[in-house]
Formats: structure tokens, C-alpha cells, sequence
């Protein structure tokens, strides 16, 4: 038994060192050796995910909080002091433009009304009376004259009376959906007290500020996405209208207002809203972020050619953006850059290519071609 145990010992050592100097010399292993070796120098040809280097549309990307405000906001109030006789409105409708809210009591201004409306005719009358005889000749001028001064004064009556008629109608300045009602028929309202407000909301006009070593890339046009927690998932875009003249010499900040359309009456006045404000915006060449790697303080990519040999090239990064990397230089518009599988490369590895990547012909794979024949 010791003699066997011997002899396989002795034919495992003797065969471990054949192997081993077969290594050495660079040959290849013996047929039917196992271990993933492939046609290549011995060694196992990795398989990367490669993606080609794009030119796209890039923005560098500034964060604030804003709130959101109502085109036009008014709170409606009287001219005058009366009692309301009539509520023309429910809380929340939309109204139009000079549609009536509230009318206030007016009996006595109408019939000062009539009375004014009766004298204006009158006076019309007899202006049309002197102005035939002045024709003929059968009245001075000087009863002409009265006659016309009759007329007018008569007519501002008239339109003084509407005037106060008109202040005891209570009309929407604009367009727009109205909050709760503060009054009923039968209150006493005065010139300061509220009756409702109106809001214009089909633009919103946000306000943020943005610090001070920003101010040379927020311009009027610049792109905005805005996002509240009232609705996950959905962007409100806008644009910048107004940069402030003044930087706050307390905070270092500029004020900046965007307009965002609000069609669907989504946002209120109010809200609380995060925003996004595109900058530098660029077309410029990029790659994934994880096809970038650091070696002390420089950046490097792996770039691989026609014969899928990776070549480690050293690149100049940018700005940085939802997992992609801005290339200012190193690299040229096309070129396959290895996205996955970095780890397993040095410089002037062959390559095979994952079903994952991008950008390459539908050739096949030398690698595979090679190992087939083998």
C-alpha cells in the first residue's frame, strides 16, 4: 500500500513540474487541460461591455428652493361702505374678466339714476330747441351757450351716478379662480374689508435665489425644472424671465424669477419647489461614468481597436451627470471605450465583447473565431 501511495505521489510531482516548465517556455497547455485558457497566449480572454464615445447635448446643473407665487394675485375689497344685497360667486369658481362678484345696495343711486338719465334728456331737448331758432336767427348766441353748459353739466350727472354704481358692483380685474367667500348677503363691508381673492394661476412665477458665483451662468431663457413633493415623479419646466440687479450683500445670493405654464392648475401659490437651472449648456463628447478610472491624480479610460486589443489612454474629464462623464480631451467621437470589466484589463489585453455593448459591428468575435479553431 505504502509502495502505490508512493508511486501516485511521485507521478503527480513528476507531472506538476512538466506542466509548470511547459508554462515557462510559453506553450500551450496539453490538450484537455481544464482552467478557461484560451488561444491567446495561454491566458483567458475577458469579456467587457463596450460602449462608443457620443456627442450629446450637455448642461451643467444648479440646485435651489423656490416658491411658487400666482401670476396676478388680488384680494378683492368695497370702494365704499355699504351692505351687500347680492353674492354672485362660489368659493373656488373661475372667473372671467369683469364678471360681477358681489352688488352692493344701490335703491337710492338708482333712482338718482333715473333722475339724472330724465334731466339729461330734458336738456337735450331744449338745446335742440335754441340751436333750430339760433338758425332762423329768433335767439342770441348767449342763450345758445346756456343751453349747451345745461346739457353738459347734465351729462356729468349722469356719469357721476354711474360711477357709483359702477363702485357698488364689485368685478373680477382678471381672469382667474377664486379663494373662500368672506361675505354674505345683509354684511356691512367697509373699503378694507376682504370679500375674496383671485388668484391668475395658468402661469406661476417662481422665485429662488442662486449664490453669488453663479450669476454669470443664470441668463432670461434659461431652462428650469421644477419638482414638489405633491407630485413624485413629474417635471414642471419653466424658463428664467428676470435676474435680479441686486446680490443680497447679507446672504451672497441673486434673486431669479422662471415662469412655468401651469394649464392644468397643478401648482398653487405657495408651494415650496425644488429647483434645477441648466447652465453652460454644451454639445461635447461623453462616456459612462464607470468606463473612468483614477491612478493618483490622473484619469484613465480603457479605448479598444479595431483588433478588440484595449489600450489604456489617458483622458481630461469635465463636469459629471447622471452617470455619464464629460471628455474635454483624449478621446474622439466613435471610439469604443470598455463601460464593464475594467478590473479584469492591462494594457494591450485582448478583448471579447459582452451581448451588453454597444456600438459594435455585427462581426464575429476573433476570439471566439480562434478558439474555435482550436
Amino acid at each position: 500500500m505504502k509502495y502505490v501511495l508512493a508511486v501516485v505521489l511521485t507521478l503527480a510531482i513528476a507531472g506538476g513540474a512538466w506542466y509548470l516548465a511547459t508554462r515557462d517556455r510559453g506553450g500551450e497547455a496539453p490538450a484537455g487541460a481544464v482552467g478557461g485558457f484560451g488561444a491567446f497566449g495561454g491566458q483567458e480572454v475577458p469579456v467587457v461591455t463596450v460602449e462608443p464615445v457620443r456627442r450629446e447635448r450637455f448642461s451643467e446643473t444648479i440646485e435651489a428652493i423656490g416658491t411658487a407665487q400666482a401670476n396676478e394675485s388680488v384680494t378683492l375689497t368695497a370702494k365704499v361702505t355699504d351692505t351687500v344685497s347680492a353674492v354672485l360667486f362660489d368659493d373656488g369658481d373661475y372667473v372671467e374678466a369683469g364678471q360681477i362678484l358681489v352688488q352692493l345696495t344701490n335703491r337710492e343711486d338708482e333712482a338718482l339714476l333715473a333722475e339724472a338719465r330724465a334731466n339729461l334728456e330734458d336738456a337735450r331737448a331744449q338745446l335742440r330747441r335754441v340751436e333750430e331758432l339760433a338758425e332762423q336767427g329768433l335767439a342770441p348766441l348767449s342763450e345758445l351757450d346756456v343751453a349747451r353748459n345745461r346739457e353738459a353739466a347734465a351729462k356729468a350727472r349722469l356719469d357721476s351716478i354711474l360711477a357709483r354704481l359702477a363702485d357698488r358692483l364689485i368685478r373680477a380685474p382678471f381672469s382667474g379662480v377664486l379663494g373662500f367667500r368672506q361675505v354674505s348677503p345683509g354684511t356691512l363691508v367697509q373699503p378694507n374689508t376682504p370679500i375674496t381673492t383671485l388668484d391668475d394661476i395658468s402661469t406661476i412665477k417662481l422665485d429662488f435665489t442662486v449664490p453669488e458665483t453663479f450669476l454669470g451662468d443664470v441668463r432670461p431663457g434659461a431652462t428650469v425644472i421644477a419638482r414638489s413633493v405633491s407630485y413624485p415623479g413629474r417635471d414642471f419646466e419653466g424658463v428664467v424671465r428676470t435676474v435680479s440687479s441686486r446680490v443680497d450683500p447679507v446672504t451672497r445670493a441673486v434673486a431669479v424669477r422662471a415662469h412655468i405654464p401651469n394649464d392644468d392648475g397643478a401648482l398653487r401659490p405657495g408651494m415650496l419647489l425644488t429647483v434645477q437651472l441648466a447652465s453652460r449648456e454644451r454639445v461635447t463628447l461623453v462616456v459612462p461614468e464607470g468606463a473612468v478610472f483614477q491612478i493618483q491624480d490622473r484619469a484613465y479610460v480603457f479605448a479598444v481597436d479595431g483588433e478588440r486589443i484595449a489600450r489604456q489612454r489617458q483622458v481630461r474629464l469635465g463636469a459629471r451627470r447622471f452617470g455619464i462623464v464629460e471628455i474635454l480631451d483624449g478621446l474622439d467621437e466613435g471610439e469604443l471605450v470598455v463601460s464593464e470589466g475594467i478590473v479584469k484589463l492591462r494594457d494591450g489585453s485582448r478583448v471579447r465583447f459582452s451581448s451588453e455593448s454597444k456600438g459594435v459591428e455585427n462581426a464575429a468575435d476573433p476570439s471566439r473565431a480562434a478558439d474555435a479553431r482550436s
